[in-house]
């Protein structure tokens, strides 16, 4: 019977379409510091979910709580329609986690100690050995398995903690500032792999760097001061600056490009400025079509004598929507 029972709320779980929801889910310290205030949130199953905010915003609380590391203060957080908690095992069986800056046993090897991961998972020898030589692989670490792991660099740690987070095969991934720490190479290969990893699991990637939440999310929640302030897709973000704006690299005489300014400048609803690279600088201020200006413009380039050798829309959106969001939040006084 409690076989059958188990299976029913396995088979109930594959129809869910998130892999974690919150309800006002709350964590106070010692009556003092409010670490997650009232969080509301569904991360979608199969979703790459950016958990994006300043130091000491929440995040890494959060992530805790759905590990079931510490108890909320109040609300509640379920994962794959399990409620998370001290006692959840099969919730953390499902759950592969990486630490930032993952502080790993230093007098073990990584096969020793993958190999220990894998006997605490509950994993047969004939699965694990196999697994842990494809993980080594993967994460680039089969020229060092005969290197304790004190003697590893920060990268080296990194891309070790990785490999133990994939050791059960999980479903969710929760990785804490994954790039932190890292060099430009170590950084694009955990990118890569996360891209990679995502076409199987769902992966939440706690952060504040912007420009990694831009190349591998889909969706994304903004966390300040313990509260959710925003949650939705990269476009949802992304639309919510209070205005549209794209710029055009031109090649031609100062002179031309001066009267280029001046032309676009006559146009309806769209202001524009040139800055000494000689770089055309467009702003809609209307809530005009983006094509239908941006067409505008064109024409006036063709009969200007120009040629263009670039345009660029929306640079900088995901920075200037977040610091947006950031500064309406911290605006909003009692009304937050």
């Amino acid at each position: 019977m409690e076989k059958e029972t188990g299976k029913k709320q396995a088979d109930a779980a594959t129809d869910i379409p998130w892999a974690i929801r919150t309800e006002h889910l709350t964590k106070i310290y010692a009556q003092r510091l409010i670490a997650v205030n009232d969080m509301n949130l569904e991360v979608p199953r199969g979703s790459v979910f950016g958990l994006l905010g300043p130091n000491g915003a929440g995040k890494t609380t959060t992530l805790r709580l759905l590990l079931g590391l510490q108890r909320p203060t109040a609300g509640r957080a379920e994962v794959f329609g399990r409620r998370c908690g001290p006692n959840a095992v099969d919730v953390r069986a499902r759950i592969g986690y990486l630490p930032t800056n993952p502080k790993l046993p230093g007098h073990l090897r990584p096969i020793e100690y993958l190999d220990l991961l894998g006997k605490l998972c509950g994993l047969r020898r004939e699965v694990c050995k196999p697994r842990i030589s494809t993980l080594l692989r993967s994460v680039g670490l089969l020229g060092a398995t005969n290197q304790p792991i004190r003697a590893f660099s920060t990268g080296m740690c990194t891309r070790l903690g990785i490999a133990a987070s994939l050791v059960g095969d999980p479903p969710l991934l929760l990785w804490d500032e994954p790039t932190a720490g890292l060099d430009p190479s170590a950084r694009r290969f955990t990118l890569d792999l996360i891209s990679e990893l995502a076409k199987t699991k769902t992966i939440v990637v706690a952060t504040h760097i912007l420009s990694d939440i831009d190349q591998i999310c889909d969706h994304l929640g903004v966390m300040h001061e313990g509260r959710m302030i925003f949650i939705g897709s990269m476009k949802d973000l992304k639309r919510r600056l209070c205005c549209d704006d794209f710029s055009l690299e031109l090649v031609g005489s100062a002179e031309n490009i001066e009267r280029l300014g001046c032309e676009v400048a006559k146009q309806e609803g769209v202001e524009s400025r040139i800055d000494q690279g000689g770089v055309l600088h467009v702003k809609i201020t209307d809530g005009r079509s983006h094509a239908l200006a941006l067409a505008g413009v064109l024409k006036s380039v063709g009969a200007g004598d120009l040629s263009l050798e670039a345009i660029h829309s929306g640079r900088n959106a995901t920075e200037n929507a977040y610091l947006q969001l950031l500064q309406e939040d911290q605006s909003h006084g009692f009304d937050r």
